[in-house]
């Protein structure tokens, strides 16, 4: 008798984790269908922009600008105006993410030379050490599609955070905890090192935007994390020499 109510309970069990695995399986396939469907690479987000985007004129000096919200919030035209410059930049994007969108939003658009500033959200999405790995194989990749196509290269450091803000609740915005100043200095290093070693120009906003403290200038943010305008200005004084260094090297 015993052993025969061990049997019922055993296939009862098994025939639960079955339904189970049953319902929730589809569950998750439908989840993953959702995430494929929504783009998570971005691909549609410049689509119509690129198809409209006419080839460089001869002697053009096109510079496409690359990266997450930092990119996508800067307005090129107010401070670069006149020059050929087009932002590429997607909020909220991990290297992986740009990494797919790269072909599309920098290669098919056939500019002289790409501005990459990319990893702030890699770091506040994993704050393990072996994202940072993850970061160097996506630029590297990056780097490697442009010189095929005769793209020249700007790396550009990551930019510091600090915690001068406060959110709408009325509590700082922890910025230091959601990106560590320690993984950005560690991601820096390694993108000069990078930079230098492949005869790429190294873009350092880092040093000009940080304080003592290793965090950034509370007077050129207004979240922490992404330059007010006077956070753009420096920017744009250091991105056009590195743009103009880049494009007059003989590397």
């Amino acid at each position: 008798m015993i052993r025969l109510l061990i049997a019922i309970f055993v296939l009862s069990i098994c025939t639960f984790s079955a339904v189970a695995e049953s319902i929730y399986g589809a569950e998750n396939s439908a989840k993953t269908d959702t995430m494929l469907e929504r783009d998570w690479a971005g691909l549609e987000h410049y689509r119509l922009a690129n198809s409209k985007t006419e080839p460089p004129l001869k002697g053009e000096n096109r510079v496409v600008f690359f990266g997450d919200s930092i990119t996508e919030f800067w307005n090129l035209s107010d401070y670069f105006p006149g020059m050929p410059y087009i932002n590429r930049g997607v909020g909220g994007q991990t290297t992986s993410q740009m990494l797919i969108r790269f072909r599309p939003d920098v290669i098919a658009l056939r500019p002289r030379a790409v501005v990459i500033l990319a990893g702030t959200n890699d770091i506040h999405r994993n704050h393990n050490g072996a994202i940072l790995n993850v970061v160097r194989d996506n630029l590297s990749s990056m780097v490697e599609l442009a010189q095929v196509h005769s793209i020249r290269v700007v790396l550009a450091s990551l930019l510091p955070v600090n915690n001068h803000s406060n959110g709408k609740d009325g509590k700082p915005i922890l910025q230091t905890i959601k990106r560590r100043p320690e993984n950005i200095k560690i991601l820096n290093e390694w993108i000069k090192q990078y930079a230098n070693e492949n005869r790429l120009t190294y873009l350092d906003y880092y040093n000009t935007m940080v304080d003592k403290q290793d965090i950034l200038r509370p007077e050129l943010s207004f979240d922490g994390l992404h330059p007010n305008k006077d956070g753009y200005k420096i920017m744009a004084r250091l991105a056009e020499q590195a743009i103009t260094s880049s494009l007059t090297s003989k590397r």
